[in-house]
């Protein structure tokens, strides 16, 4: 009895102390699930739960669908939270001709204009109903995540794992070497990067959720210095 009665004066004491919890099994087992957990092995289930994705209306992904430029403007933005970025927050918008204030996503345009996480074309054009390469999207995806800064040979070396790496432009090889770091791309069945093919709603789920599970484990750190920028 004496046992019994000083273990509930301790647990009474414990649960007293400001900033203590007290894992018995009954909060352990109502406690809430972490948000990683939640979200299924499924890459769209994990977008969808994350809501960095929408289902169409009527309750259908449509994984084989091309995305475009606005598509990936508006993903970029709510992932990687363009907005609360400084370039983001001035006031001054960016001349574009052919996205006017009423058009769907006009603020996140704006956004990733103002970021330079993308650009637009020449005659102040963007054509955010163009279809985007997998080298392309990859790439702007890369950008906004952080481009690490690996030495040329570095670059070289990890493009050197994939058979069609070649077909990489130049100018996407240094954002395309982070984003198959990290994981980011997903391969066919001979580790082909594809990157001449449109990016599917598919691509970009998979992209997201591997992004997402870097939150939470990130990449081991490969051999030699280099640091990570973003815009």
């Amino acid at each position: 009895m004496r046992q019994f009665l000083s273990t509930v004066s301790v647990l009474v004491l414990l649960q007293g102390l400001p900033g203590m919890v007290l894992w018995t099994p009954q909060a352990i087992a109502q406690s809430p699930t972490p948000p990683s957990s939640n979200l299924g092995a499924d890459p769209i289930e994990r977008v969808l739960a994350a809501r960095l994705m929408t289902n169409y209306p009527d309750g259908q992904f449509y994984p084989e669908r091309l995305v475009s430029r606005a598509e990936l403007a508006s993903i970029l933005v709510k992932a990687f939270e363009l907005n609360k970025r400084a370039a983001a927050m001035t006031r001054n918008l960016v001349v574009v001709q052919d996205v006017p204030p009423s058009f769907w996503a006009f603020n996140d345009i704006q956004t990733v204009l103002k970021t330079g996480i993308m650009r637009g074309y020449r005659d102040n054009m963007f054509f955010p109903n163009q279809r985007v390469s997998r080298a392309e999207a990859l790439a702007i995806f890369a950008q906004a995540y952080g481009v690490f800064q690996f030495p040329d040979e570095t670059v070289t070396r990890i493009l050197s794992d994939y058979p069609d790496a070649a077909q990489i432009p130049d100018w996407a090889k240094k954002s395309m070497a982070t984003a198959l770091y990290e994981g980011f791309v997903k391969l066919d069945d001979r580790r082909n990067i594809n990157p001449l093919n449109p990016m599917t709603r598919g691509d970009m789920a998979y992209a997201l959720s591997k992004f997402l599970e870097r939150q939470n484990n990130p990449a081991p750190v490969l051999e030699g210095e280099y640091f990570r920028t973003t815009r």
